[in-house]
């Protein structure tokens, strides 16, 4: 005779895969969207009054910059808020700065441009023919000393 309770097996689920965890289908919707980017053409920014083309110099933290504007100036530049984590830039990026009326030695990251942009503008004359732009096929730097015929 059986009692009540006294089972030898224990009782199965109904479903088979239920002591799985569920995937993750939910979740954050951000992350899908910056798998989807596309390069779209946008309209060349050009530098006004009280604004000067610059390259990166050295990336300093805390949203700040040292960057060697066309003037011949170096200044401390101040990435804005607006560009804070949406525009990533590097050291030797081309960047569009405001002065500053009151503080000569600082000015403010306006705009980023792409390497594409940078060659557009160095084609139109905006930079000088010195300036490098990244991916730029150029003539490269003759550092060596060494001869290898000779050698």
């Amino acid at each position: 005779e059986k009692l009540l309770g006294d089972t030898t097996q224990p009782a199965k689920p109904n479903k088979p895969n239920a002591n799985k965890m569920p995937k993750n289908k939910g979740g954050k919707k951000k992350s899908r969207s910056k798998r989807q980017q596309t390069t779209t053409k946008r309209e060349l920014l050009l530098k006004e009054e009280g604004q000067e083309y610059a390259r990166v110099e050295k990336l300093l933290g805390g949203g700040r910059l040292q960057g060697a504007c066309y003037d011949g100036k170096t200044r401390l530049c101040i990435i804005r808020g607006a560009l804070m984590k949406r525009v990533w830039i590097r050291q030797g990026d081309i960047i569009l700065v405001g002065l500053r009326d009151f503080e000569d030695g600082k000015a403010d990251v306006i705009h980023k441009y792409n390497p594409d942009e940078a060659r557009a503008l160095k084609a139109k004359g905006d930079l000088p023919d010195y300036a490098k732009v990244e991916g730029e096929k150029g003539e490269e730097d003759d550092d060596c000393v060494f001869d290898f015929e000779e050698i």
